[in-house]
Parts: structure tokens; sequence; C-alpha cells
């Protein structure tokens, strides 16, 4: 735990702790509006209008209509483990958060920890001044030691008797010191450049080489490579904006599952309100860079961020419709390639893309499946499907992906390829690595083989790059 060199209290002396960012690596108040967002959309939006009755109204309205799970929320183990060896000890234990009451109170009773809270209550904000004072009434100043984290907590360190910094903030100690003896600190994990990377999901990056596909198949990447590249940054800015918004909606959700809950935003490893400045960041560089491309492009890349959004907050609940949403996502990202170099997409490559794509979707979703039923867990709440629909999910994945084999053998037998191969007859060698390829990825999602998207496991995954090897090779020897 790393305290430093400063003495605690006597046990008599009560031990009052801090919640946002203290005892929890979260922010209830954040917690409470994302997830009323990502549930109720209006309703959130409803709520902000209550901040004309103050904070305190306004946390006491998402924490009525709000629905989180306080169980679920990121604990500081250094922070919890301080605080059970001091009522080991025999003191008394305090919450005291500005946080809304009745969410304080159930955090209490979910840990069982604590002889008491205090918490805004509607009406009073308990924080800074307010939360000072509050202590002092109830406890005398300097009365009892306060475990805080930040900025806010100054207020309360000047009128406790030792003053307890948590959360890897010992920066504080300056601020809080002011000619008073030692400053207790409770080493603990700060937010790392690695933490905020692993946010922006670089390696979901590789969907968006979807945009040098139109350049490729035309055969002219080399003349195209600059506004391919930009485009391609440009989804990727969007995309990472996208992700971390996503995770910020699903909270809830991702720390319910096995992998998910270890990811920056659900861990409690970086902090929400990094997230919402960073996906705004993200948009504005994203959207910058289309300056210096077709007009067209700016249009194309706000459908996506528009057609993702919906996806957010509903398309994806919405059973196939959720499918369909996503594989006219990674159709956005062919799309783009196409307007951002100039290159015409093909009715062979829209037919294509469109099979493929919806497979790959519904691969997606059975993945999905089958990781619940491994796991043991039931139909999800925030999906529209259920477990039995699985057989249903895996006959159109596989229908939807043979179909798009199908175009492709119709295309290398038409009189397009025979214009740009002098040996057309060879590529038809890739239907049958294509149809193996996307045969296998079917058994792969049936087997819980599959990561959360199938794209970024083919592209990590020594077959599939072998069978993409091949593919260009067998379009190399039929020039």
């Amino acid at each position: 735990m790393g305290l430093a060199e400063a003495s605690l209290s006597e046990m008599s002396v009560p031990l009052i702790v801090d919640v946002d960012g203290t005892l929890l690596k979260t922010d209830l108040l954040l917690e409470t509006f994302l997830a009323l967002l990502s549930r109720k959309p209006w309703n959130a939006f409803l709520a902000l209008t209550e901040l004309r009755h103050g904070k305190a109204a306004f946390k006491a309205r998402l924490a009525k209509e709000a629905e989180i799970d306080i169980s679920l929320m990121p604990l500081r183990e250094e922070v919890v483990t301080f605080l059970r060896g001091e009522k080991a000890r025999g003191r008394k234990v305090y919450l005291a958060s500005a946080s809304d009451a009745h969410l304080v109170l159930a955090l209490s009773e979910h840990l069982g920890l604590f002889d008491g809270v205090l918490g805004s209550d509607g009406k009073v904000n308990l924080s800074g001044t307010a939360k000072a004072e509050a202590l002092c009434a109830r406890f005398g100043k300097a009365q009892f030691d306060y475990v805080g984290d930040s900025r806010a907590d100054l207020k309360v360190w000047s009128t406790c008797n030792v003053a307890i910094v948590a959360g890897g903030r010992g920066a504080w100690r300056s601020g809080i010191a002011g000619g008073r003896p030692g400053v207790v600190e409770i080493a603990g994990s700060s937010p790392r450049i690695r933490d905020y990377i692993e946010a922006l999901r670089p390696h979901q990056w590789l969907k968006n080489a979807l945009v040098f596909v139109p350049a490729v198949a035309g055969h002219v990447l080399m003349s195209t490579w600059f506004g391919s590249i930009l485009a391609f940054i440009s989804f990727c800015l969007c995309a990472s904006a996208v992700y971390i918004v996503n995770d910020l909606l699903d909270l809830h959700a991702d720390r319910q599952h096995p992998r998910k809950r270890n990811r920056p935003f659900a861990s409690g490893r970086v902090p929400l309100v990094h997230g919402a400045v960073m996906a705004a960041v993200l948009l504005l560089a994203g959207f910058a860079l289309t300056a210096v491309l077709p007009r067209v492009f700016a249009v194309v890349l706000m459908g996506y961020l528009v057609l993702t959004t919906l996806y957010s907050f509903w398309l994806k609940r919405k059973v196939l419709v959720d499918v369909v949403a996503l594989a006219c996502l990674y159709a956005a990202r062919v799309i783009g390639g196409s307007v951002a170099t100039g290159v015409l997409i093909s009715q062979w490559l829209e037919a294509f893309s469109i099979f493929l794509f919806l497979s790959l979707a519904l691969v997606k979703r059975s993945g999905e499946l089958v990781d619940r039923v491994n796991s043991g867990r039931g139909d999800s709440g925030g999906r529209g499907y259920r477990l039995t629909d699985l057989p249903v999910l895996e006959s159109m994945a596989a229908a939807s992906g043979y179909l798009s084999v199908l175009v492709m053998a119709l295309y290398l037998n038409s009189e397009a390829v025979v214009q740009l191969y002098a040996k057309p007859h060879r590529l038809l060698l890739i239907c049958i690595a294509v149809l193996f390829w996307t045969s296998r990825m079917l058994l792969k999602a049936h087997r819980g083989q599959m990561d959360d998207d199938p794209i970024v496991f083919a592209a990590r995954d020594r077959v599939s790059l072998g069978v993409g090897a091949l593919c260009l090779g067998l379009v190399y020897v039929s020039l």
C-alpha cells in the first residue's frame, strides 16, 4: 500500500473517506449520466434542465432515473485495504461524498465496511466548503481524518486532523501541508500513456484498411496513395472517437464481460472525463483532414459518424437491423476510399461487399452468443438476440459468405477481368481460397475462438494472412 511517513490519529478519531476518485476509480455523476444517456438519451438531456435548481438536484434526478449496478464499480483496492486495516484497529469509518446520498448508501451497503454515510440530498451539493462544514458540524474541526484525491478536497483537508491523499495524487501534498506536520499518502496507480493508447483501440484501425480496396482493385494504388492514406487516417481518428463513446456508453455491459471489463474506462484506469475530451479532439482532427480531400469525402465520413452514432444509441439493440448497420459501416470505408481517390467502385465490388460484410457482421454476433453460451450467461440484456437464435444466425452468416464467393466467381468470368488480366483463368483459384477462409471463419466463431471483430481476428490470424498472401500471389501470376 505504501503509506508515507506520517502518523495516523488514534482509534477514537473517525476516518472519513471520499467516494469519486478515492474509494472508486470512477465518478458516480458521470456513471449515472452515461447510463441514462445510453438507455434513454432524451431523458438524459431532460435531466440537464435540473441544473437550474442546482447540481444536487441534477444528481438526485440522475440517481433516480439511471440504472447502474453499484457492485460493478471499480474500486481502488489499495484504499479498501487501508480502510479495512483501520476498521480492524477499531476506528469508525464513514463515507462522505458529493454523489447523491442514495448511491453512497448503496455503495456502503455493498461493501459492509462503513459506520455511516453523508451525501448530496437533492438540495445541498456536498462538495468542497459544504462538505467541510458538514463534517466539522458532525465530528468537530480537526476531530477527524480525511481521505481524498483531488483539488475539490482541499477545503476538507484544511479542516481535518490528518490529511490522507489517495489515487497516486502526491502532487497535492504542497497544497495540503501549509504549515501542518505531514500528509499521509496511499500509493496508487495513475493513468499511463499505454492506457490512453489502448482506449483508442489501434488494433481496430485494421478495418480502415478497407479504404485501399478501390485503388487496389483498380490497379491504381501507386498513383492514388496520398488520398488513400489521408482517408485511412481520417477514418482511424473518427473510429477511435466512436470506440471511446461506445466504451463510455457500454460501461455496465463491459463490466459484466470476461474480457471487456479490463478495458481502460470499464476498469477505471482512465477517468471518464478524459474519454469525453479525447473523443471530441479526435473527431475535430479527423474532420480537419477532410479539408485536403474532395468535399464528398467529408459527407461520407459524416454519414459514417451518424450511422455509427445511431448504432451506439439505438440500432445495436434492434435484431438484424444491427448487423445490416455493421455491414454498412464496413462498406462506408470502401466508399470513402473511392471518393477520396476518385476511383469508381464497380457493381461487382458493390455486390461482393454487401454479402461479405453482412456475413462478417453475422459472424460477429454469432461469436458473441457463443461466448455467452460458453460462459454460462443468459440472453444479453443489451442486445435483441436470444441464445436460441444462434443456429439461425450461423446459417445466415454461411449463406451470405458463400454468396459473396459466388459473386466473385461470376466477376472473374466477366469481360472486365479479361481487360485487366492476361491469364484470368488462374484467378478462379482465389474463389477456392476465399471459400476455405469463409468456412474457417464460420467454424472459428462456432467454436468460440473468434475475437470481438472478424476483420481484426483475420489480420492477426496466421492462416488468414496466409490465404491473403496466396490470393495476392494468384493476382500477380495472372497479370
